[in-house]
């Protein structure tokens, strides 16, 4: 039986369209332009290499071909400059809004930029993509919504207080494209991720994820730090399923659009399971880790346990994810060993 995915994939590749990609130098930008370009469409890719990196589109570069990146014109600026915004989206069919500033623990450390970010930038792309009449407009948003509420699985209308500004500046984001809809007739597609992985996630700095940050960790035979007792759990999202997540809200029929959906898996993994998991990918790719890990203190601001209903996303989107965690890390394991080595 023909997905709704595929379905997607087809008609985009019988009518390619034009698409805005804010954030296209990071981690998920840059696989959303990369299975743009391949399905070829043309592709605006804004990006102020704030969290992003240029190698990144140097690889999307060499993996779609010059053919392909011919199609790809790109807008070096930052959201939070209105005019930015609204050069960007100049003559855009869909628009994909990734750009912001993640982790929570920067938000902690320095929750204005945060908020100039997230909340002021994203208002901007907003504005400036309701007045140029596009015809989607698809946004990150975060399971970090859920704050405090503690049942699990995470299901939409159903959130508790928020433990960090960040998660404050997403909810924020949420409320601004529902008053949007509701002001000005203008719809969108909010996207609560629940912890992506997949190539290009960088590994360095402080705020780096879990996954690429233990795997460099491993295959240098450093230490590998977990929080807290290891029993902390996480539904962890491979990059693909985003991807898919972005495409089918972006073509979305009338009943899907203005709506927030989470994008996961519906599974729940400790960071106990992951160590292990890592450690048996990595061997099956050569790299042979024996150390046991080093226990440290809980994260300020982290939720203890994340699940995520998806029969939302399934029934209105036609979501239905190709990978769970094993099957993404199987994929994404050579990209690792190959960049993070």
């Amino acid at each position: 039986m023909t997905t709704a995915y595929q379905k997607a994939l087809d008609t985009l590749q019988a009518q390619p369209r034009r698409w805005l990609v804010t954030g296209c130098a990071g981690f998920i930008g840059s696989n959303l332009t990369e299975t743009l370009l391949g399905l070829g469409q043309t592709v605006i890719g804004l990006d102020n290499f704030a969290t992003g990196h240029q190698y990144n589109l140097d690889e999307v570069r060499d993996t779609v071909g010059a053919e392909a990146w011919a199609r790809f014109t790109f807008i070096e600026g930052d959201i939070r400059t209105l005019e930015t915004c609204r050069q960007a989206v100049q003559g855009v069919d869909y628009v994909l809004h990734q750009a912001a500033l993640g982790s929570v623990p920067r938000s902690l450390n320095d929750p204005i930029t945060t908020n100039e970010v997230n909340v002021s930038g994203f208002l901007n792309m907003l504005v400036a993509a309701r007045d140029a009449g596009v015809k989607s407009f698809v946004y990150a948003a975060s399971s970090s919504t859920y704050g405090d509420h503690e049942a699990l699985p995470k299901v939409e209308d159903r959130i508790g207080r928020p433990l960090s500004p960040y998660a404050v500046t997403k909810y924020v984001n949420e409320l601004y494209a529902d008053v949007f809809a509701r002001s000005y007739g203008f719809e969108s597609v909010g996207l609560r991720y629940f912890n992506v992985f997949g190539k290009r996630q960088d590994p360095n700095g402080a705020y780096a994820a879990v996954i690429p940050r233990w795997v460099a960790a491993m295959i240098r035979n450093d230490d590998v730090t977990i929080n807290g007792d290891g029993e902390t759990s996480r539904d962890f999202c491979f990059i693909e399923n985003v991807v898919q997540a972005n495409i089918l809200s972006a073509l979305a029929a009338q009943a899907g659009r203005n709506q927030v959906y989470n994008v996961a898996v519906n599974a729940r993994t400790s960071l106990n399971q992951l160590f292990g998991y890592l450690s048996t990918a990595l061997g099956e790719n050569g790299v042979h880790y024996a150390k046991a890990p080093v226990y440290g203190n809980f994260r300020a601001g982290d939720v203890r346990h994340s699940q995520a209903d998806i029969s939302k996303a399934g029934s209105l989107l036609g979501y239905a994810p190709q990978y769970d965690i094993l099957q993404g890390l199987q994929k994404a394991m050579p990209w690792y060993v190959r960049f993070l080595g």
